[in-house]
């Protein structure tokens, strides 16, 4: 998905983040900010009311909190190595990994999940230009 509208730092997300306080607030900012500092080159935006972030204007990631829980999501998560078995979903293209407060999935599978998509998203646009 394209969103010609990310920028670098979008304070719109910022906004997201207060109007979500309390375990499954921080859960959402903890890997919002991981995918914001997989490189220089990730932009943001608020895109159908949760934090997206992008490669320029190619979204790789997002998450979105629940009443119970928060999605830390894929858009080409269907293409991810898991050996861990964290993904969820059966659509064509996208997965989510589900947190819960208390039960949270291995943090270092996440990590490598995330790296993965923003990497492969890296190798995607390289490979269209």
């Amino acid at each position: 998905m394209l969103f010609p509208t990310a920028v670098r730092r979008d304070p719109t997300i910022d906004l997201w983040m207060k109007n979500h306080p309390g375990p499954l607030g921080a859960i959402a900012q903890r890997w919002f900010d991981v995918m914001r500092g997989c490189g220089p080159d990730v932009t943001e935006l608020l895109h159908d009311g949760h934090p997206t972030a992008c490669i320029g204007e190619a979204a790789f990631a997002y998450v979105n909190a629940f009443t119970h829980h928060v999605d830390v999501g894929f858009f080409l998560g269907a293409e991810l190595a898991d050996p861990k078995d964290l993904l969820e979903g059966s659509g064509k293209f996208m997965r989510h990994v589900k947190f819960r407060p208390g039960l949270e999935p291995d943090a270092t599978a996440v990590n490598a999940l995330v790296a993965e998509a923003y990497a492969d998203m890296q190798r995607y646009l390289a490979s269209t230009r």
